[in-house]
């Protein structure tokens, strides 16, 4: 603490380092601007979901769309000239995106193809243009990214607070001043709670603040009935704390007290966990993953050209016959083809690959634990193929294990 009280005198009393310093200031701040902008981007409004603000759904969706624009230009103000760092990456999603407007030109509904394949391209050069930050020491982008999702997860709250029916429709929380489904919710929840445990574990985050994230969070969580952000949760948190627990005291401290703690719970709740996790669900139904293992067949089996089956039919809303899909492999395979799935498949290998060779840290235990998250989640959500908060954590992911963060002077 003396150490900066100095450095502030110093600060204080020099206008030419007061000159240095501010400025900077402004960037980072114009940075996490773009990163909220992008977050809203991806928050898509869904009208038909109950919720109390009187905000007309093409009003809801020009504000989530034009965010993407805004960020655009915010993020040319603050790196000016244009500055990129070469990324494997990022050369990837440009691949990706240029598959998906290769496959929407032939497009059945032509429009809303190119739309989402436009709209993907410049999702991804302003994640390209962010490349700078990447390798900052203070992780601004993922503390930044933290910090939204307490936003996100405040205004479910104060929702829940205002108008519990409607937050609670269905018994599952949802967003009732902006309207998110739970499973989002449920999403932003669980990553909000996965990235303060690793902070907290890896030591760059305060007791306290981690304790308030995680005794909002996870209770958000759980009343959202969202299965799949619990084990990406429980997935991601295991395999990040593990590539910590040979250089942390923590960590080793902290997996005790857990394998106590679930021992006992598995002895006296393990009726209470069996219902949570039933959600009011038969054995057929669960067996059937809540009817997307029919969708998943049906889309399988339907008939397809060899171009279709190599590039896809276009990019979609993520539904097939009116339903969603609910897979991101399938829903890739359906929008791009096999193609598409290859190349994702490529970044999320690379990412792993990337993090294998990187020290043990929280760089690597962060990386670890977004990636671990979203390959989970894959398997019944959609978006690592699409302009969506998954391709946003697994961009974070990338910027944490990028090869020019250990040889370069960081700031």
């Amino acid at each position: 603490m003396s150490a900066i009280a100095s450095i502030g005198a110093r600060l204080a009393g020099d206008p030419g380092a007061r000159r240095i310093v501010a400025p900077e200031r402004r960037r980072r701040r114009r940075v996490q601007a773009v990163w909220g902008l992008l977050v809203l981007n991806v928050l898509t409004f869904f009208p038909g979901s109950p919720h109390i603000l009187p905000i007309p759904g093409i009003v809801g969706k020009l504000i989530t769309q034009a965010s993407l624009v805004v960020a655009l230009l915010l993020v040319l103000s603050v790196n000016r000239p244009a500055r990129i760092r070469p990324s494997v990456f990022i050369f990837l999603l440009a691949l990706l995106a240029s598959e998906s407007l290769l496959a929407s030109i032939g497009a059945e509904f032509l429009f809303g193809a190119l739309f989402r394949a436009a709209r993907l391209l410049l999702f991804i050069a302003v994640l390209w243009l962010l490349t700078p930050w990447w390798t900052r020491r203070d992780l601004l982008l993922v503390r930044t990214h933290l910090m939204i999702m307490w936003v996100v997860l405040g205004s479910v709250l104060l929702g829940l607070l205002v108008a519990p029916g409607v937050a609670l429709t269905d018994d599952r929380l949802g967003g009732a001043l902006w309207p998110v489904p739970p499973t989002q919710v449920g999403h932003y929840a669980a990553v909000a709670t996965g990235l303060t445990t690793v902070l907290w574990l890896s030591g760059l985050l305060r007791r306290e603040l981690a304790l308030i994230s995680v005794l909002l969070s996870v209770p958000i969580l759980l009343l959202t009935h969202t299965r799949t952000a619990l084990v990406a949760l429980l997935a991601g948190v295991l395999i990040a704390g593990l590539s910590l627990f040979t250089t942390r005291s923590r960590v080793r401290k902290s997996f005790a007290i857990g394998v106590a703690l679930f021992t006992v719970g598995a002895l006296t709740l393990g009726s209470v966990v069996t219902t949570w996790l039933a959600r009011g669900q038969d054995t057929e139904e669960v067996a059937a993953l809540t009817g997307r293992r029919a969708v998943w067949e049906s889309i399988a089996a339907a008939p397809r050209s060899t171009f279709e089956t190599v590039f896809g039919l276009g990019l979609s809303n993520k539904s097939f016959n009116g339903l969603p899909i609910d897979s991101n492999w399938l829903g890739t395979y359906y929008d791009i083809g096999l193609a598409g799935v290859a190349i994702v498949v490529a970044t999320v290998l690379f990412v792993l690959t990337a993090a294998f060779f990187q020290p043990d840290g929280p760089r690597r235990a962060l990386a670890l634990f977004l990636v671990a998250y979203c390959v989970v989640a894959s398997f019944t959500e959609s978006g690592l193929s699409d302009a969506s908060p998954y391709l946003l954590e697994l961009t974070l992911a990338a910027s944490l294990v990028y090869s020019g963060a250990s040889r370069e002077g960081v700031r």
